[in-house]
């Protein structure tokens, strides 16, 4: 069972844009959210002088979202390196313990996880040029590291990044998560569910090869970068999606699988014939 949570974020420089710090209500981690035109100002911040966890994000030449994963014994002279080192990156967040009870081999063992976490994710392209190593610790500390680990996922999510999350929505045991399906012409089949970022469309679904004439332009040039992308990969006939692929919409999940244009919406049913539109009206 979920339960709710308090954050408490704080504008050090009082800029929404600038640095800031975030915290959870009975937890010993503190975040520290850094541009990187801002790492030089860190200075005046003593516990950033602490071992700990950061995490680089930025944009790859063609536009993805990227990220780098480390660890360091002190997290400001590490970012000062970073700054000189790496450029693809301009945000930088950070985590520490606000006790100092975080040592090399808890901080080696979270970085290990996080970058497996973001891995599997698979929604940014890791920075990385090797698997950091996973150090060995008590099964105690594994414990309240998966814990610390739990509350980071929390933390970055909120401050925007999606890196750890799994793209198909995670329900209570308690609650069953509805698969809908699209059949269409010309081989496309395909299975999906809404999410709270539109429709993600399940690994193995299968596509149409071509487009109609009728396609929207932009629809078509979208199309086309999951093929350049492998996102969609030709198996006989038909496309086959490689990886589970977050759409803004219904609507534009459904025509990335038939190749026209579509009302997700009436489109996506579930097995009983109930359309996502009745579906959805149902539960308002």
């Amino acid at each position: 069972m979920k339960f709710g949570k308090t954050i408490k974020i704080f504008l050090i420089d009082g800029d929404p844009n600038g640095r800031m710090t975030c915290e959870l209500s009975n937890w010993t981690g503190k975040a520290y959210r850094i541009p990187r035109v801002k790492v030089k100002e860190c200075i005046d911040r003593q516990d950033l002088n602490n071992p700990g966890i950061y995490l680089l994000f930025g944009k790859s030449e063609d536009g993805f979202d990227k990220v780098y994963v480390g660890e360091a014994e002190e997290i400001f002279r590490r970012l000062q390196q970073q700054v000189s080192q790496r450029d693809f990156w301009n945000e930088a967040i950070t985590f520490i313990s606000k006790d100092e009870n975080l040592n090399k081999a808890h901080i080696k063992y979270i970085e290990n996880r996080l970058h497996t976490l973001a891995k599997d994710a698979g929604r940014y392209q890791l920075e990385n040029s090797v698997i950091p190593t996973q150090s060995s610790i008590s099964e105690s500390d594994r414990a309240e590291m998966e814990e610390f680990i739990s509350n980071i996922r929390l933390l970055v999510n909120t401050l925007g990044h999606k890196v750890f999350e799994e793209k198909r929505e995670v329900k209570n045991n308690d609650e069953q998560q509805p698969i809908f399906y699209l059949r269409g012409a010309r081989g496309a089949e395909a299975q999906g569910e809404p999410t709270a970022e539109g429709f993600v469309v399940f690994k193995g679904s299968r596509a149409t090869l071509s487009n109609v004439n009728s396609i929207s332009p932009s629809f078509a040039k979208y199309r086309q970068q999951l093929i350049e992308q492998n996102i969609l990969q030709q198996n006989g006939e038909v496309y086959e999606f490689m990886e589970d692929s977050v759409f803004s919409s219904p609507s534009t999940a459904a025509v990335m699988v038939m190749g026209r244009n579509a009302n997700g919406l009436l489109e996506w049913k579930l097995p009983s014939g109930v359309t996502l539109k009745e579906f959805e009206s149902e539960n308002r």
